[in-house]
């Protein structure tokens, strides 16, 4: 430094300390300083104090010369402890010497800056706020700084700072919001702990309403939760749950929405293997319960961001099970929302949620935060809250884009159990409660839904079940079903109706079904079709928990009608022996067993000629049809043409199940009827037809002791008159059978058998043909 330059009103002795290498020399400067200072107060000198802070901070604070730097630090000091309340007024140029001193490479220096803006900072107490900002920048700096003596130094100005702003009602939080939200992104553990100290104690002041800008640092937040240390964690853990507190205090003044898009992306976990993550996503998870339960309606136009995050972690296991509760609450809350108010259309006065033309800023580089969290939950169009005034009269629910979340996690394969039946269980609630607007949707989910019905798990196939039997059965079906099923999935009926349309020869309690239940069908006959294990394994349980969700009449007239016409003989006899084991042992179809037994009215009738027409694919299942309905002398026709058949192992198999189900409860009233031996002789008669068809076997010895039980009918006579009475009912009730035509149905057995019998053949000869070539 030029000794010979003037420096007044300093004078050389103050000026060669200030300069000096010891601290004692250059604490006398400053003390010389001080007096000096307070005598230019005392006389009013403005124009010689600020001339001497300039000198000081130009001359010395700033110079090359470290121990120059470090006088000028202790001289600006002095100057804020001469001035006491005056400081105020010189702040600016006490300050910005020492701030620039923070980021000199001696770490002596900063120590020396950092205590002589603490002495700045004490002098001056609120005075200082309007340079908050700076003094916080700076300070965010030193709480990362490397040496321990330069951070020691800077958390006891941390601490005299955050005295002031908790004493003050003077504290600018618009102008510090900007700042906090930027420097809340820093990856540094210390500067991390020091952004979280302030957040905290910023929320503890009750004039200052940090919840108000909670958007703009909810995502920073939930960054440092993901920390490292523990220490770290647990602070932010403590900011997060007061401002929970609050936002549950006063839910009218939270901005819902804007907040939201943090918590969807935080809800998805990009990395299982870090258990911070797992705290992230327990902690959204929370929040989000929160939110839906205390925004109401208000979150419904942003349904499907919710379930794009919480729909994964519904099929959690006991490892996250609280995320997993937490995950189903807001599944249940939200649920609960949708209402039949919102099948109105957008004309009937329910408006549309604004658009948003980008996700909000998140992070340094939002962008990134975004695509990281579409990528990590494998959906590139994740739906997103958008910004709306609290303050909107009505919502509209956004069911394109939960329809299309849901078809997206059916479609997944990798979704977990039980997520798909959460899934499938909003599709029934939105079915239910939107009717009209989910029929729109019904011919892109449909094709899906079928295909479910081969789920591994017997709870998906129920829900899906519950599902498909709602949209089978929905009036709003009626009319919307205008679209046409994926045409791959559709089993093509010839000479017959289409799909979508109702079968002409429908049963009378068939128009209680709309368009979709005969589509319906049609495509889960050929899925039974193109899949032998699913009608295999689950068949029976399908139907059968149709016939539960569905009229039972309806499923055996439509699939009835349909394997009529159906092409593939095989599947047809086998379709057929399914559905008549279904209606003979099933408890579900009790009362259509009964409604079957009596024939006493022409529906019923009708109902038999339509089943039996397609139970002629399977002969024994014919005979057993004939059984149940008690057309004893048409089983004894039937049974009489069994001898023109090919009787093959399979067949005879078929017939010893049949006496098995002869002596199971269904058939007690045939078994009493052999006690009637007179006014039933047909039924002796085929009894002992299939007896004649039986090899010696155990089903063999069973029936034939059965028949030995028969009475002899001399034993069995009573007087002519009490015969005339009992048999008089026994006419009337079977009267309506009068109508059919047990010829015409003989007929078609045989021109059925006959097809069955060319098929076999023509599968014969090409077998054959196959064998000659081997040769």
């Amino acid at each position: 430094m030029n000794t010979e330059k003037d420096f007044s009103p300093l004078t050389p002795n103050i000026v060669r300390a200030l300069n000096d290498k010891l601290y004692e020399k250059r604490k006398v400067a400053a003390l010389e300083i001080e007096k000096l200072v307070r005598e230019f107060v005392a006389q009013n000198n403005s124009t010689q104090i600020r001339h001497v802070i300039q000198i000081l901070a130009s001359e010395f604070a700033l110079s090359q010369h470290p121990h120059s730097r470090k006088g000028g630090l202790i001289g600006l000091a002095a100057c804020s402890i001469a001035l006491g309340k005056d400081s105020g007024l010189y702040l600016k140029e006490l300050i910005e010497p020492v701030l620039t001193c923070f980021n000199d490479s001696d770490s002596r220096l900063r120590y020396y800056a950092c205590e002589a803006l603490y002495n700045i900072v004490k002098v001056a107490r609120g005075a200082v706020l309007p340079h908050f900002n700076v003094l916080f920048d700076g300070l965010s700096k030193l709480a990362a700084d490397p040496d321990p003596n330069v951070k020691s130094g800077s958390e006891l100005l941390d601490r005299l700072l955050k005295d002031i702003v908790t004493e003050s009602n003077k504290f600018d939080l618009v102008a510090f919001v900007p700042l906090l939200r930027e420097r809340i992104y820093s990856n540094n553990q210390y500067a991390r702990q020091f952004i979280i100290s302030w957040i905290l104690v910023l929320e503890s002041v009750p004039d200052i309403n940090l919840l108000d800008y909670l958007p703009e640092i909810l995502d920073g937040l939930f960054q440092i939760l993901g920390d490292n240390g523990k220490e770290i964690r647990r602070t932010c853990e403590v900011v997060l749950g007061e401002f929970l507190k609050e936002i549950k205090k006063t839910p009218s003044s939270v901005k819902f929405a804007e907040m939201a898009n943090i918590l969807v992306i935080h809800c998805q976990v990009s990395d299982e293997s870090k258990l911070t993550n797992d705290l992230i996503q327990l902690t959204a998870m929370t929040w989000m319960r929160e939110f839906i339960q205390l925004a109401g309606r208000v979150v419904l136009p942003y349904s499907s961001g919710i379930l794009t995050a919480v729909l994964p972690c519904l099929s959690y296991d006991d490892r996250k099970k609280s995320t997993k509760e937490a995950a189903s609450a807001c599944n249940h809350s939200l649920m609960k929302l949708v209402t039949p108010e919102d099948d109105e259309d957008e004309e009937d006065g329910v408006s549309t949620p604004p658009k948003q033309d980008s996700p909000p800023k998140t992070a340094a580089d939002g962008n990134d935060v975004l695509n990281a969290s579409q990528e990590s939950v494998g959906f590139s169009n994740i739906c997103f809250f958008t910004p709306t005034s609290v303050e909107r009269s009505q919502v509209s629910l956004d069911l394109d884009g939960i329809v299309q979340v849901l078809d997206r996690h059916l479609h997944d394969s990798s979704t977990g159990m039980m997520t798909r039946i959460s899934v499938l269980k909003w599709l029934y609630h939105l079915y239910i409660k939107t009717p009209r607007k989910m029929f729109r949707h019904t011919d892109s989910l449909f094709p899906m839904l079928l295909k479910t019905l081969s789920d591994e798990s017997d709870e998906v196939i129920l829900k899906d079940l519950e599902v498909l039997a709602e949209i089978a059965s929905s009036p709003a079906g009626q009319t919307d079903a205008t679209g046409s099923c994926d045409s791959k999935l559709e089993l093509q009926v010839p000479g017959g109706s289409k799909a979508g349309q109702q079968p002409t020869d429908s049963s009378p309690s068939t128009p209680s079904m709309n368009s979709y239940f005969y589509k319906f069908m049609i495509n889960l006959l050929k899925r039974f079709s193109l899949e032998r294990k699913l009608l295999e394994n689950r068949g029976a349980f399908i139907i059968r928990q149709l016939c539960l969700l569905l009229h039972a009449e309806n499923i055996f007239h439509s699939m009835a009608d349909i394997l009529l016409k159906e092409e593939d003989l095989k599947f047809a006899s086998t379709m057929v022996q399914t559905l008549n084991t279904i209606l003979l042992t099933s408890a579900e179809l009790f009362q259509l067993r009964n409604q079957l037994k009596d024939l006493r009215t022409q529906e019923s009738c009708a109902l038999f000629c339509c089943l039996y027409r397609s139970w002629c694919h399977n002969p024994v299942a014919t005979v057993s049809l004939c059984f149940l309905t008690q057309n004893y002398k048409h089983a004894y026709d039937l049974i009489q043409k069994f001898g023109d058949l090919e009787v093959t192992v399979d067949f005879l198999m078929e017939v010893d199940k049949l006496v098995q189900l002869i002596e199971s409860p269904i058939f007690t009233y045939l078994r009493l009827q052999l006690l009637d031996v007179e006014n039933n002789p047909y039924l002796i008669k085929a009894l002992y037809g299939l007896l004649m068809l039986l090899p010696q076997s155990q089903a063999f010895q069973l029936l034939s002791h059965r028949l030995r039980c028969v009475p002899n009918p001399e034993l069995m006579r009573t007087v002519d008159e009490s015969k005339y009475v009992e048999a008089k009912p026994v006419m009337s009730k079977r009267a309506a059978q009068a109508h059919m035509d047990y010829r015409e149905l003989l007929q078609h057995f045989d021109r059925v058998q006959s097809k069955h019998l060319e098929v076999r053949h023509q599968r014969s000869g090409r077998a054959e043909q196959g064998d000659r070539k081997l040769l």
